[in-house]
């Protein structure tokens, strides 16, 4: 996937602003944080990924998830952007925004045909 598909996913969840973190493209909804993309590694954080589903997506795909000493400590998992399926990264931040944005977005949301 490249940065600009990725944009396009992330920014398709209504009310998601991109700013910047470390001077690379970073995502939030109703002020709280969704997704950034570390330059490190060319890597997306993905959070709220529970510890024992983190370990079973490394096992199962550790070309694009992996996780550094940083977060180890963190329910999130890091994907690299060009390994990761679009369609992993949409269930990922339909997660994130389903926590992070205002319930009655979320409510309306849902009714919209997609």
């Amino acid at each position: 996937m490249t940065e600009d598909e990725m944009r396009e996913i992330v920014l398709s969840f209504p009310g998601v602003e991109e700013g910047t973190s470390y001077g690379r493209p970073s995502f939030k909804v109703n002020g709280k944080f969704l997704t950034r993309l570390r330059d490190e590694d060319n890597s997306l954080v993905l959070v709220d990924v529970p510890f024992d589903e983190r370990e079973m997506l490394i096992e199962a795909e550790p070309q694009t998830f992996h996780v550094t000493a940083h977060y180890k400590d963190y329910p999130s998992v890091l994907a690299r952007l060009g390994t990761l399926h679009p369609g992993s990264l949409r269930s990922f931040i339909e997660r994130r925004f389903r926590k992070a944005a205002k319930k009655s977005v979320v409510k309306a949301w849902d009714a919209t045909p997609r």
